[in-house]
């Protein structure tokens, strides 16, 4: 069975780092609210911060109440992403390459190894696939792989979310930094629309992505247990269950069905929407790269969805089984906008701005941004959302301070994914497929995290270091 975390004879049995994280899990599990309850609160701190400051308390409610729903463009492009990720990650074709990975490794270190690397691979793409793909992937080797860890493989299957996802094309920052009805008024007005090249696309961000990858998939393959001491879903584990590669409908019942079930409205649309996108990127007036944002990256997915599910029916029940996992999203991200409503409303944007500047140089300021970012993430485990927040005031002091704005965004990518590797929030879809607890794996999050902190702080710092400034372009 599982090991019990508060069982001493149970945490001697594991590695040191091992036994840190499962105490860490066993904490946040007993004391760690709802990720709504840090919303909530957030509200309350940044409203007691205001009157400290000498705000009016009315103001700061009406500023609060107006922006309660200037997220809304936003919060629906996250949950597309989620959405678009998992239509994409149930399609036949991506069942069967999963089937296929699954027969390749030859040990169960290997599996951990290669789940590792599709999971950061995938997220590179969207998150949304990664954690879907990565899950299905760990649940087909369970089956197939002798002597491999169940919960070292859950693990590597969440690297996605917790190494790179934000250095790839589902970046909530960046990608709302491109996309400009995406970015609130107040923010705009700051830092100006910056473009992918500026940022995802800078091989600065590549040389970090390729880093962390190759660093990610040696720590999951050494950490992982040996044959002799592997747990498995079948043998008393939390895992065990039926597969969720289930096959897709093909039988109809009744005549009004016949569309439901035929590839033509499918292929049709499909194809009507990707002549749309391919003249997108053909007459982007500043190249392909600055054509991409997230209302194209969205509707990308999702049609390659309907092509690759064939038959309408089957695209709607894709559909239909990721919604369960866009609530956190839809309801928490119009009480972040009242936390942004009051800090760009009033003065706290700019006595943060301020605090911040006083506080570093142009060649210390990078550093602040990792950490501070990273620190907040434990509380606020949206990326999206914590962006939303932080972005007015770091934006404003990197302009004081004339840091390149893209690498500003592309610090912020790198460590707020940092606490997600101990924090069960986007863990929720995996562990509804692995049927864990996010104590299982925790532990192994735990030493992921202890081996990139360091890397993604000097990189950061460094490469900050010698890029030029670039002003916002409104």
């Amino acid at each position: 069975m599982s090991p019990d975390p508060n069982n001493p004879g149970s945490r001697a049995a594991e590695g040191t780092m091992a036994r840190i994280g499962l105490a860490l899990a066993s904490w946040s599990e007993r004391w760690f609210p709802d990720p709504l309850v840090f919303a909530l609160l957030g509200i309350l701190v940044v409203f007691v911060a205001g009157i400290a400051l000498h705000e009016s308390p009315a103001k700061l409610a009406v500023q609060g109440g107006k922006a309660f729903w200037i997220l809304v463009p936003f919060t629906m492009q996250m949950v597309m992403i989620i959405i678009g990720g998992h239509v994409v990650a149930t399609t036949p074709i991506v069942t069967r390459l999963i089937r296929f990975l699954a027969g390749l490794p030859t040990n169960g270190r290997n599996a951990v190894a290669m789940v590792a690397l599709f999971s950061m691979l995938t997220s590179l793409i969207s998150w949304g696939l990664s954690l879907i793909f990565s899950g299905l992937l760990v649940r087909e080797m369970s089956r197939r792989v002798k002597g491999m860890d169940y919960r070292a493989a859950g693990a590597a299957a969440y690297l996605g979310l917790g190494a790179v996802w934000a250095l790839g094309l589902s970046s909530s920052a960046a990608m709302m930094m491109a996309t400009k009805s995406a970015i609130p008024p107040g923010l705009l007005a700051i830092s100006g629309l910056i473009p992918l090249r500026q940022t995802l696309f800078l091989w600065q961000n590549l040389v970090m992505a390729v880093v962390l990858i190759v660093v990610s998939v040696i720590v999951a393959y050494t950490s992982a247990p040996s044959e002799a001491n592997a747990r498995g879903p079948y043998d008393g584990f939390e895992g065990k269950g039926t597969a969720v590669l289930r096959p897709i409908i093909t039988e109809r019942t009744r005549p009004g069905e016949w569309l439901e079930y035929s590839p033509v409205l499918s292929v049709l649309v499909a194809a009507l929407l990707l002549w749309y996108v391919v003249d997108v990127f053909r007459t982007s007036p500043q190249g392909a790269l600055t054509a991409l944002d997230l209302n194209t990256y969205n509707l990308i997915f999702l049609t390659v969805g309907l092509l690759l599910h064939w038959r309408p029916r089957n695209f709607v029940r894709a559909v239909s089984e990721s919604v369960p996992a866009t609530g956190g999203v839809l309801i928490q991200f119009p009480f972040y906008a009242v936390i942004f409503g009051m800090i760009v409303g009033t003065g706290i944007s700019t006595w943060l701005a301020d605090l911040f500047v006083r506080a570093t140089t142009h060649g210390t300021y990078p550093l602040l941004v990792a950490l501070y970012s990273a620190i907040l993430g434990v509380f606020v485990p949206s990326g999206g959302s914590k962006w939303v927040i932080e972005a007015p005031y770091i934006m404003q002091a990197a302009n004081q301070h004339q840091v390149h704005l893209g690498w500003v965004v592309q610090i912020y990518n790198a460590a707020e994914a940092l606490p997600n590797l101990v924090n069960p929030f986007w863990m929720l879809p995996l562990l509804g497929i692995l049927r864990l607890k996010a104590r299982d794996l925790v532990g192994y999050g735990m030493l992921q995290m202890a081996v990139h902190v360091p890397i993604v702080f000097f990189l950061c710092w460094w490469f900050a270091r010698h890029m030029a400034y670039v002003p916002p372009v409104h």
